[in-house]
């Protein structure tokens, strides 16, 4: 294109290849219109703890995610939700695409939860989550479920999701008469809280953007 004679900067054609400009300052046209380099995306890993708000701003001034990420310098908006009272892995994002693919249950996105329920769960009851759990708005959920721990009064288990309907982990459970007294998302696709304290966040690396990417068919 350049040589073509295609391309201006600061209005004046260019055909010398390999000409240093300063992309800040000088015009590039390109064809005869502006050559703009699209501003970088954010995403950020939290790890969200109980009692914040999945939310930009509540009305009742009670705290939301916004109180955790003071300083991000672009406004990013959450990818799916997290109860007030959950707790774990939740990503933040300005790529609008990437956000809706990855919430959308069309594409698979597996999400790991360690969740506590009151009552022993019996290894027959996780036959439900497999065979699928009628819940009130019709909807029949499936889940992969494991018994890590039985405690005093209590079970913890390992609940894989493949999409996030709201509250859903909580409706599963108290179908088949085990409320649920703590949820922990501790892994979205191949994402984990490893080195994230609670209420602290971090940047993704560019491997762990490309492969959220091509899980959900954003390749360039």
């Amino acid at each position: 294109m350049i040589a073509a004679g295609k391309v201006s900067v600061n209005g004046e054609v260019v055909t010398e290849l390999g000409l240093v400009i300063d992309e800040t300052h000088d015009n590039i046209l390109v064809d005869g219109k502006p050559c703009v380099i699209p501003a970088a995306h954010v995403y950020l890993l939290l790890n969200k703890p109980r009692g914040f708000l999945v939310t930009l701003k509540d009305s009742y001034g009670r705290k939301t995610i916004m109180n955790l990420i003071k300083g991000v310098p672009s406004r990013v908006y959450p990818v799916g939700r997290l109860d007030y009272d959950s707790e774990g892995l939740l990503l933040l994002t300005d790529d609008g695409e990437l956000s809706f693919r990855l919430a959308h249950p069309s594409y698979g996105v597996k999400k790991i939860y360690t969740v506590q329920v009151k009552g022993n769960f019996k290894s027959e009851d996780l036959r439900h989550f497999y065979d699928g759990i009628p819940l009130e708005d019709g909807h029949v959920a499936h889940a992969r479920v494991k018994i890590l721990e039985r405690q005093d009064g209590s079970t913890v288990l390992s609940i894989e999701l493949a999409e996030g309907r709201k509250r859903e982990i909580k409706r599963m459970c108290k179908a088949i008469g085990y409320p649920v007294q703590s949820i922990l998302r501790v892994k979205y696709d191949e994402l984990t809280l490893q080195g994230v304290e609670s209420g602290k966040w971090r940047y993704l690396t560019s491997g762990e953007i490309e492969k959220l990417r091509r899980k959900v068919g954003l390749t360039e």
